[in-house]
């Protein structure tokens, strides 16, 4: 893994490309103020890594050992702390780069924790066709039969079933970076990426590019 942005959603607007004559739905994350503050190693810890934090908090809110903590990386009580591993032997960053970790064309993916949905039915859940809307049908959004009638006659692991929806680990792949704006400290990536407004994402370098 290669060092990435701990950032937060603000939400999603569009971008007009001239030359295109079109628009570009982009999403706009807000990733100031990252900060290092824990460099591990192979010596002290047993692997290559560097530990990032983002988005102040008062004091108070934070335990006393947190709390030392930050203040020996003479940084402020962040809210979100994150580390992002290297091969052993790697060079280590004493200062984060932050946006000039990015340009614009460049591809990364944005990891985050989707929306709660609650409580669902396996139509909405898992996406199910239904049976029939026949007045005479008695079973519209159910699931059905989920257990073989004869040998095993049991019930599966990983059956889908209606449960709660949503608040997961996601990560979406391969999104562009259409702009990064220094004196806002955002990046705009192209398409939507998982959670609501105001929560946490990690955008990272793409794997699969």
């Amino acid at each position: 893994m290669s060092l990435g942005l701990l950032g937060k959603k603000i939400g999603m607007t569009r971008i007009f490309d001239k030359e295109a004559g079109s628009s570009i739905p982009v999403t706009v994350i807000d990733v100031s103020g990252n900060t290092i503050l824990q460099s591990k190693t192979v010596e002290s810890d047993g692997y290559t890594a560097v530990q990032v934090g983002f988005d102040d908090q008062k004091e108070f809110r934070v335990n006393k050992p947190d709390l030392a903590r930050f203040k020996k990386a003479g940084s402020t009580p962040k809210r979100k702390v994150l580390e992002f591993r290297f091969e052993n032997g790697t060079e280590l960053p004493t200062e984060h780069p932050g946006l000039a970790l990015f340009e614009a064309g460049q591809y990364v993916d944005v990891i985050g924790t989707t929306i709660g949905r609650g409580f669902q039915g396996a139509v909405k859940r898992h996406n199910f066709h239904g049976q029939p809307m026949a007045h005479g049908h008695m079973m519209h959004r159910r699931t059905g039969a989920i257990g073989g009638g004869s040998t095993p006659g049991r019930v599966w692991k990983n059956q889908k079933m209606p449960g709660h929806m949503g608040t997961t680990k996601s990560t979406m792949q391969n999104l562009k970076v259409i702009a990064v704006r220094e004196e806002d400290g955002v990046i705009l990536v192209s398409g939507s990426v998982p959670g609501h407004k105001g929560s946490y994402l990690t955008v990272r370098p793409a794997n699969k590019k």
